[in-house]
């Protein structure tokens, strides 16, 4: 799937909602999600499982969170993140090699 088609389908779902919930909030639910992350990673036991639950949340929350905003994730990312390491031009990035 391509974000852009993830984003469409997380508008479909939930856009009604994260339009009722405002950006401060939907922004407040994606931290949450992010310190739900942090509490698993600082586990003795990694549960690859729960923790990859918690990064689709993660995604899921930023795409709502772009929707309200009006932001293309995908196009956002292809300019952020071209094909190559914005500051060295190599892929992979040799930043640290040099």
């Amino acid at each position: 799937m391509k974000i852009s088609e993830f984003q469409d389908l997380i508008k479909e779902l939930y856009f009604k909602k994260d339009c009722k919930r405002g950006v401060k909030n939907t922004f407040i639910w994606l931290v949450e999600e992010i310190g739900e992350l942090a509490t698993l990673l600082k586990k003795d036991n990694i549960d690859t499982n729960k923790i990859s639950e918690e990064l689709a949340d993660i995604i899921a929350w930023t795409n709502s969170l772009a929707n309200l905003l009006n932001i293309d994730l995908e196009h956002a990312l292809i300019n952020k993140y071209p094909n190559q390491c914005k500051k060295c031009g190599n892929k992979p990035c040799r930043c640290n090699n040099e």
